[in-house]
């Protein structure tokens, strides 16, 4: 964690790059001399990348990667408050970051990280934002917070059990060690692993599945599914019911309607298995 002005040395680059690749908008962190790590420039940065994603309506899906061989090193640890008591510099400084980090998770577009080299500390809860995990096979990613005396933070808490289990998370957590590419694919961590030229091409493709999917659809099926843990069978049947009924009325629902009654080419066929040996 930090809090501290942008370095000088930065302050006329681009700490965050943002472009768009057919349908795919590619967020990449640029601080490649730092291995990505999360200063005050790249954090002011991501809300109004994250934002330009969620506006554009030619974007079909979002990948988040990292510059120089690095997908995030974790947050810069230098601390200065400028003149506000540690303790709360620090506490302001995660609920900054969480309003972005939940814009991010919550983004109603597939999100894909490309995760090449280290993805550490608040950079492996940021990896585990999106929806899907690519990494090359040089991949390494840990929950390092311990080693430096900190618990887990930007949502992994929340996040890592849900994907690989309560005591496979206190493992990870409690350990701080590395986990290889090849583990994290084991655990569901990541989706697939590939070599590292190849991982911007593989999570491109990965995005591309969605290029004619019905963005709405899938965001509003990844709000609901965001909150499933916590939301009772009940309350998930009322969202699916109201849901339905705005979907109902769409014109896509029907135009996809008349099409598959017609036999004719759906709008949407689905997304193939993806199958990253095979790319």
């Amino acid at each position: 964690m930090s809090i501290q002005q942008p370095n000088k040395n930065e302050m006329s680059e681009e700490v965050l790059i943002y472009e768009k690749v057919g349908k795919t908008a590619v967020i990449t962190l640029n601080r490649p001399k730092y291995k990505n790590a999360l200063d005050d420039s790249l954090r002011a940065a991501m809300p109004a990348a994250i934002r330009a994603a969620r506006q554009d309506p030619s974007v079909a899906s979002v990948v988040l990667t990292g510059a120089g061989g690095s997908f995030c090193s974790g947050a810069q640890l230098s601390i200065s408050g400028d003149g506000i008591e540690k303790p709360f510099a620090v506490r302001e400084l995660l609920l900054d970051a969480h309003r972005w980090f939940a814009e991010l998770a919550d983004l109603e577009k597939p999100v894909i990280s490309a995760v090449d080299g280290f993805a550490v500390g608040a950079g492996f809860s940021l990896a585990l934002g999106a929806d899907f995990v690519v990494a090359s096979d040089r991949a390494k990613f840990a929950a390092s917070f311990a080693r430096v005396g900190f618990v887990p933070d930007l949502s992994l808490l929340h996040v890592l059990p849900r994907l690989v289990g309560l005591a496979r998370a206190k493992e990870i957590a409690f350990s701080a060690r590395d986990i290889p590419a090849d583990e994290a694919l084991q655990m569901g961590l990541v989706q697939a692993v590939v070599p590292a030229t190849r991982l911007l091409d593989t999570a491109l493709a990965f995005a591309r599945r969605f290029d004619e999917a019905p963005t709405h659809v899938l965001g509003l099926a990844k709000n609901i599914l965001n909150r499933s843990f916590e939301t009772d069978r009940y309350g998930l049947a009322q969202w699916e019911a109201a849901l339905q009924g705005i979907l109902a009325g769409s014109n896509y629902h029907a135009e996809a309607l008349q099409r598959f009654l017609s036999r004719s080419t759906p709008a949407y066929g689905g997304a193939h298995r993806f199958e990253a040996s095979g790319l």
